[in-house]
């Protein structure tokens, strides 16, 4: 899972034709390595879409933006619109990450 740093990068990122996922976490976040724990065994079984990480405290504009309120959330954008969005407080287990992208994609 790439790191997205720059505002611009996030803004060119998200317009693409396929679908992007991108997660937003923040280092003192405890639900945030929780599900790191479990990620990489989803992020194998939807390694056709580009992953991207967000932490949220280094670049709060595309989470104010976007309506990120809590973390973890995952965010699908495609060709530049939100057209998922996995609340964090539906984003606690290995299933429901699943279940959401399984309906969103």
């Amino acid at each position: 899972m790439e790191s997205i740093h720059k505002l611009e990068a996030f803004n060119e990122i998200i317009e693409s034709e396929q679908p992007v996922i991108i997660k937003f976490q923040a280092d003192w976040c405890p639900d945030c390595r929780r599900m790191d724990m479990f990620i990489g065994d989803i992020l194998e079984e939807y390694n056709q879409y580009n992953w991207y990480d967000v932490n949220r405290d280094e670049l709060p504009e595309p989470a104010e933006k976007y309506d990120v309120m809590g973390i973890p959330s995952i965010l699908i954008f495609k060709q530049g619109e939100k057209i998922a969005h996995l609340h964090s407080a539906n984003a606690k287990t290995p299933e429901e990450v699943q279940d959401f992208l399984k309906a969103s994609l």
